[in-house]
C-alpha cells in the first residue's frame, strides 16, 4: 500500500515540530521544505536518526526543491514571520501575505490536488490568502486555530479543577485573535457543564488568558508558540487522511452557517477524507452571536486589507 505524503513547508519551530509529531503518528512520508539551505535537511536528518529510538518507518526528506514535494496529499503551511514581543498578528499581515502567496503558487504547481492546512500568522487572513490565490474548492482548504486556542482552554480549565483535560470538551469560535469567541456554556468536564462546576468570575479569567494564551508564550519565550500549534495541525492531517469524522474547531469556510457570508473563521466542523466536510452550526445566544459576528467582521478587514497584496 502506498504511503500518504505530507509536504510541512518551514523548517522553523513550528515546522520541525509538525513534521516530527507527524512521523511519530506514521501519517505518511514526510518532505520538509524550506528556503534556507541545509535547515530543512538537517532538522530532516536528525528527526531520521531518531526513528529507531521512536519506533517510526516512515521516510523524512528535508529539501529546497519543492519539486519533491510533488503529488503531496496534504501540505501543512508553516511558512512565515513568528511574533516577536510588541508585535501584534495583525502586523504579520503584508510580508506573511507575500510568503503564503508564493507557497502557495508551489502548491498549485506540485501538488493540485492536495488539501492545505494554513499555520502562519494573522492566522484567519492567511487561509482566505491560501484560498484565494490556490483557486482550491472551499472543503480543500483549513486552518489551524480553533484546534489550539480549544486545547489552551482545555488545559487551563484542567489545571484549575485538578482533572485530567482529556476529560475536558471545549469550543471556540471566530478569529485567532484577541477577539476569539470562547464558549463556556458549551464546555463540559466528563460530561458535567462548565458552568456547574467554577464561577462566572473564573471562567472569564480562564477565558481571558486563553485569548491571551498566544502572547503568554510569546512574552515568556521571546518567540511564538511551536509545540502546541504543531499538534492542532497534525490532528487535523489526521483526521483527513485517516477519515476520521473528527469534530475540531478550525478556520473553515463559511457562507450562510452562522451567517459569516463568505469568509474563512472558526467554526466547529467535521474533517474526514473530503477535508472540512461539514461546518456545526450551534445554538448561540444573542450575546454569543454578536461576539462572533464582531470577530469574523475583524478576519473580513484583514482579508479587504490583504488583497492589495495578492
Amino acid at each position: 500500500m502506498k504511503r500518504k505524503k505530507i509536504t510541512v513547508a518551514g523548517a522553523g519551530n513550528v515546522g520541525a515540530a509538525t513534521a516530527f509529531m507527524a512521523a511519530q503518528k506514521e501519517l505518511g512520508d514526510i518532505v520538509l521544505v524550506d528556503i534556507v539551505k541545509g535547515l530543512a535537511e538537517g532538522k530532516a536528518l536528525d528527526m531520521s536518526q531518531a526513528s529507531g529510538l521512536c519506533r517510526f518507518d516512515c521516510k523524512i526528506t528535508g529539501t529546497t526543491d519543492w519539486g519533491q514535494t510533488a503529488n503531496s496529499d496534504i501540505v501543512i503551511i508553516t511558512s512565515g514571520l513568528a511574533r516577536k514581543p510588541g508585535m501584534s498578528r495583525d502586523d504579520l499581515l503584508a510580508k506573511n501575505t507575500e510568503i503564503v502567496k508564493s507557497v502557495t503558487g508551489q502548491i498549485v504547481k506540485y501538488s493540485p490536488d492536495c488539501f492545505i492546512i494554513v499555520v502562519c500568522n494573522p492566522l484567519d487572513a492567511m487561509v482566505n490568502a491560501a484560498a484565494m490565490v490556490s483557486g482550491f474548492a472551499k472543503n480543500k482548504v483549513m486552518g489551524m486555530a480553533g484546534a489550539l486556542d480549544t486545547a489552551r482552554f482545555a488545559y487551563f480549565v484542567s489545571e484549575k479543577l485538578g482533572v485530567s483535560v482529556q476529560d475536558v470538551q471545549c469550543v471556540l469560535m471566530g478569529g485567532h485573535g484577541d477577539d476569539m469567541v470562547p464558549l463556556p456554556r458549551f464546555a463540559t468536564v466528563a460530561g458535567r457543564p462548565l458552568t456547574e462546576l467554577l464561577d462566572e468570575k473564573t471562567i472569564d479569567a480562564i477565558v481571558q488568558r486563553t485569548r491571551m494564551g498566544g502572547i503568554e508564550v510569546v512574552n515568556l519565550m521571546g518567540t511564538s508558540a511551536y509545540y502546541a500549534p504543531a499538534a492542532g495541525a497534525v490532528k487535523m492531517a489526521e483526521a483527513i487522511l485517516l477519515d476520521k469524522k473528527t469534530v475540531l474547531p478550525c478556520c473553515a469556510y463559511c457562507d450562510k452557517e452562522y451567517n459569516v457570508g463568505g469568509c474563512f473563521v472558526g467554526v466547529p466542523a467535521v474533517l474526514g477524507a473530503k477535508g472540512v466536510e461539514k461546518v456545526i452550526e450551534l445554538d448561540l445566544n444573542e450575546k454569543e452571536k454578536k461576539d462572533l459576528a464582531v470577530s469574523a467582521g475583524h478576519v473580513k478587514e484583514l482579508v479587504n486589507t490583504l488583497k492589495k497584496f495578492i
